[in-house]
C-alpha cells in the first residue's frame, strides 16, 4: 500500500489523479528545521544544500527533521561507503585466489535503497518530479487553482 501524498505534493504535480484534493489537511507552515548538532559532516553538507531548496517548494516543515535527518544520514553513510569502495576497488582477492566483495559495496547498495524511500517523501527523485508545475504550492490555493485542479 502507498502512503498518501501531502496535498501540496499533488498540487506540484499538477494532480494527475483528478480527485478532489483536501485543502483542509493539516499544513505545517514551509519552514526549514534546524539541523541537529550530533549527524554526520556529509548529512550536515547534504542538509544544508537540500533543505532551502524543499522549504521554497512548500516540502519542508518544522515537522520533517526526524525524516529530513533520515534522508540526510542514509546519503553520508552511502556517500562514506563510495568513498572506500572507489579508494579500495568493489572486489578484493583473497589469498587464496578468489574473489570477495568487499563490504561496503553492501552498505553503499543498502543505503542507496534507503535513500530512495527517503526522497520520495519529499518529491526528491525524477519520477517524483514529472509533472511538477513551477510555483509554490500555496499560489495554487486561489479559488482558481482549486478549480482547475477538479
Amino acid at each position: 500500500m502507498n502512503p498518501k501524498k501531502p496535498t501540496n505534493l499533488k498540487i506540484l504535480e499538477g494532480n494527475p489523479g483528478k480527485r478532489t484534493l483536501a485543502f483542509n489537511e493539516i499544513k505545517p507552515s514551509p519552514a526549514v528545521p534546524v539541523c541537529p548538532e550530533w549527524v554526520h559532516e556529509y548529512a550536515r553538507e547534504e542538509w544544508e544544500r537540500m533543505a532551502g531548496k524543499l522549504e521554497r517548494l512548500g516540502l519542508m516543515t518544522e515537522t520533517d527533521v526526524a525524516a529530513f535527518t533520515g534522508y540526510c544520514q542514509t546519503y553520508a553513510r552511502w556517500r562514506e561507503a563510495e568513498e572506500h569502495i572507489t579508494i579500495e576497488g568493489s572486489v578484493k582477492v583473497l589469498e587464496s585466489g578468489y574473489p570477495q566483495q568487499n563490504p561496503y559495496v553492501s552498505i553503499a547498495h543498502k543505503n542507496l535503497s534507503l535513500m530512495g524511500v527517503y526522497i520520495g517523501k519529499f518529491g526528491m527523485s525524477p519520477s517524483d518530479r514529472v509533472g511538477l508545475v513551477s510555483g509554490k504550492a500555496e499560489e495554487n490555493n486561489s479559488k482558481m487553482g482549486r478549480l482547475l485542479s477538479k
